[in-house]
């Protein structure tokens, strides 16, 4: 009778477990990733800072550079803040909050496979088409793709988050996972999750591999272009300025696509985690690693805002932001 009257009753609040089987690393681990948190948010902030204030990188490649550092700031800070709670102490998140976290956090990773996408559709043109660009990447044409890619991510993970809604959790309590992510949630529920679930396994194949087709595409183009150009300066930067892309898009990509469309590969819940670090913090890491300490134009303009604010000067009033969104459609 007490064992019914148990799973009868509705669950208002989930415990996530994190990284529970290894309690003697969390302190070590709350102070890794709370230094790994900063750098992501001061990394990509400065991005923003810095394309926003020079002129010279008010081009489609740094506009997409700098939404996609913007939309890595929001979904890191949904995921890592509750992650450095569970290394403290007990990580409790109710229902609503968890569907909340994890609609968040799904729409913007769902975005940043859209702005991917775009970023490889604008080196295609840039490097192909390198006379039409202009034309081809214009303000507009740039503006409609962020804003699609933004709201496209909120609608597909919406639908998701409504049919999870309407689950009814009453056994365990706890998740196994450091965040609200979609198997370990519906897991637990006493009600028949077949339909979130299968859902969910046709948006994940539609909106990872179209995405990534499109990009597998635009990259197939650009080394067929740059191999017919000779050996030298052209080729080699050709090559560079695609090369830190596709490390973004290899690593953010392949964890996706493995915990998502083929979970089955996945043979335990640890190995699980450790997949969901490399999308949730180790990509966030990349784009202030590659764009600042690679990336000459970044690099330069970088040096610039910190020897004109030296020089005592007022950078914004010399560069003036009000002009980011009217001169990005310049060439790269």
């Amino acid at each position: 009778m007490e064992i019914a009257s148990l799973e009868n009753q509705t669950i208002a609040e989930f415990v996530l477990l994190g990284f529970y089987d290894i309690p003697e690393l969390h302190f070590l681990f709350f102070i890794v990733f709370t230094v790994v948190y900063a750098f992501i948010v001061i990394g990509n902030m400065l991005i923003i800072v810095v394309v926003i204030s020079s002129q010279r990188l008010h081009t489609p490649m740094y506009f997409f550079l700098a939404n996609l550092s913007f939309l890595e700031i929001l979904y890191t800070s949904t995921v890592l803040p509750k992650m450095l709670e569970g290394f403290l102490q007990e990580a409790a998140i109710s229902v609503t909050d968890c569907l909340i976290q994890f609609f968040i956090f799904g729409s913007l990773a769902t975005a940043e496979c859209f702005l991917l996408a775009v970023m490889a559709y604008d080196h295609f043109l840039a490097i192909c088409y390198p006379l039409r660009y202009p034309l081809l990447m214009g303000p507009r044409w740039c503006m409609g793709l962020v804003v699609t890619a933004w709201l496209s991510g909120f609608m597909v993970d919406g639908l998701v988050v409504v049919l999870m809604a309407q689950l009814r959790f009453c056994g365990s309590k706890s998740i196994d996972h450091f965040y609200c992510d979609f198997m370990p949630f519906v897991v637990l529920a006493c009600s028949y999750p077949r339909v979130a679930q299968v859902t969910t396994f046709v948006l994940s194949v539609v909106f990872l591999t179209v995405p990534f087709g499109l990009i597998l595409t635009s990259y197939a183009h650009i080394v067929v272009t740059v191999l017919r150009v000779p050996a030298g300066a052209s080729r080699r930067k050709a090559f560079s300025t695609c090369s830190s892309h596709l490390a973004i898009v290899s690593t953010f990509y392949g964890t996706l696509m493995v915990l998502y469309i083929a979970p089955s590969a996945v043979h335990s819940q640890l190995l699980s985690k450790v997949f969901a670090l490399l999308y949730t913090v180790v990509t966030p890491i990349f784009n202030p690693v590659i764009y600042i300490l690679r990336n000459k134009e970044v690099h330069q303009a970088l040096q610039s805002l910190l020897q004109v604010k030296k020089n005592g000067n007022s950078w914004l009033k010399k560069e003036g932001s009000e002009d980011f969104i009217l001169d990005f459609g310049r060439l790269h």
